[in-house]
């Protein structure tokens, strides 16, 4: 990669090699162009790479005369918190989220503290592109405020979603991998201000990860058996940005990211019913849910702006997407990790039931994901291709390239973080599953 992938909200690549101090420079500078007046709140996720690009960042920024606040090591949401705390007039958080070591990105809000929308992106891709930075003389250069307090806002926010007393009299057990990235600091505070007996791994959030950073089956199979070994009643893995959770239940079964919004759907519209939005790669789960509580269900385009925009238009009380993330509007207009431990807690206590027990309210599908490398140029061909192979279903692009049956569902999504395309299939069983993401595969492989 000799160019990083520049997407609706943000900027990521490889260090030393796509992503250097200079391109985050530009970028930023770009994002600060396109501000109004106000500070900028600057973030990053614990990475190694995370603190080298910090510095360039605050350097760049205060040459072109803006005034920062510098609050280090911070998840995503989080970030989004400190914008409206701080009266920001944006933020920037330095993270990769599940990428390898090896990457690193900028992602970018807007002084309401949520992700960049598309229209407001597109003028820093077009400076970032243009390189139009005006730097300021000496007398106007900016200066770099440090944040001391980073997670207190936000832990109080997440604390008035819930019961905190009834928590608390559950002396629940936890189990939290923050697999030394940014959501340390916060989880172990908000886990601590619920009375939870915590063991806490990967505490020290210097980006020296223990396992592959994306919370998959696969990549936390070692990790999942200690849930149940410890006796714990919940196992919690956030992602390294701490936007996105995956759940194992008490017996060490991993749950995974795509119930997670599915657990706290089903908590949240017993009391409070309202739409809900999720995007097109997410599961049927999500939506049979909504419909158990008899509220509008609205899907959106991949991508957390898409999703917000979608719950600002229809007053959704919750959304998110099926990688784990939530977005719950009392906190903020930002995929949430912590929000998800706070409503899984919060549901166990008011049903005094365990996690395998919720999981079992839920309507049970497959889904499995695959990843291929496609030219993006070809995608036009892919789905035509795709819709010779399955003539029998119902094609939708209207939020995405999607192929549904009664009984299951297909997705081709371009990723905007890598230079691949993914296949996202889900079914009644895994086997119907498993070989529509074969077939698929397959047909865009002879392309």
């Amino acid at each position: 990669m000799s160019e990083p992938i520049i997407s609706v909200s943000g900027l990521r690549g490889i260090v030393g090699e796509s992503l250097t101090p200079e391109t985050a420079i530009r970028y930023g500078c770009a994002f600060a162009g396109t501000l109004d007046e106000g500070p900028i709140v600057v973030t990053r996720d614990g990475r190694t790479t995370g603190r080298m690009l910090a510095h360039a960042l605050l350097s760049g920024l205060c040459a072109v005369g803006r005034e920062v606040v510098d609050a280090d090591v911070a998840a995503t949401p989080t970030t989004g918190v400190l914008v409206r705390e701080h009266r920001a007039a944006g933020g920037i958080q330095i993270t990769a989220s599940h990428n390898p070591s090896p990457y690193n990105g900028l992602k970018l809000f807007g002084p309401e503290g949520r992700i960049l929308t598309a229209a407001a992106g597109e003028p820093v891709s077009r400076r970032y592109r243009e390189a139009e930075i005006a730097w300021v003389s000496h007398d106007r250069i900016g200066r770099v405020l440090p944040c001391d307090d980073t997670v207190s806002r936000h832990a109080e926010l997440l604390l008035a979603t819930v019961d905190v007393e009834r928590i608390r009299k559950r002396r629940f057990r936890v189990f939290l991998d923050s697999n030394h990235a940014s959501s340390a600091p916060l989880g172990r505070r908000l886990l601590d201000d619920l009375g939870c007996a915590l063991t806490h791994v990967g505490a020290e959030p210097d980006g020296r990860f223990s396992h592959a950073p994306e919370p998959t089956e696969e990549n936390l199979r070692a990790e999942c058996g200690r849930v149940s070994e410890l006796g714990a009643d919940v196992g919690f893995f956030p992602d390294p940005d701490g936007d996105r959770l995956a759940v194992v239940d008490e017996a060490g079964r991993y749950i995974g990211e795509e119930r997670t919004l599915a657990l706290c759907l089903d908590h949240v519209l017993q009391r409070h019913r309202g739409p809900v939005v999720a995007n097109v790669a997410t599961s049927r789960t999500s939506e049979d849910v909504a419909r158990r509580y008899g509220v509008p269900f609205f899907r959106s385009a991949v991508g957390e702006a898409n999703v917000v925009e979608t719950m600002l238009a229809h007053d959704a009380v919750l959304g998110g997407e099926g990688n784990g993330g939530v977005i719950d509007p009392r906190v903020g207009y930002v995929r949430d990790g912590f929000v998800g431990m706070a409503l899984v807690l919060d549901a166990m206590a008011a049903r005094e039931t365990t996690v395998s027990r919720l999981v079992g309210r839920l309507t049970s599908y497959d889904i499995q994901k695959r990843k291929i490398t496609l030219d993006r140029a070809k995608l036009p061909e892919a789905v035509e291709a795709l819709k010779i192979r399955f003539p029998d279903a119902r094609f939708d692009d209207s939020v995405g390239r999607r192929f549904d049956w009664d009984d299951r569902w297909l997705l081709v999504h371009p990723s905007n973080t890598e230079p691949i395309v993914r296949i996202i299939a889900e079914a009644t069983c895994r086997d119907d599953s498993e070989t529509l993401c074969r077939q698929a595969t397959e047909a865009l492989a002879a392309l």
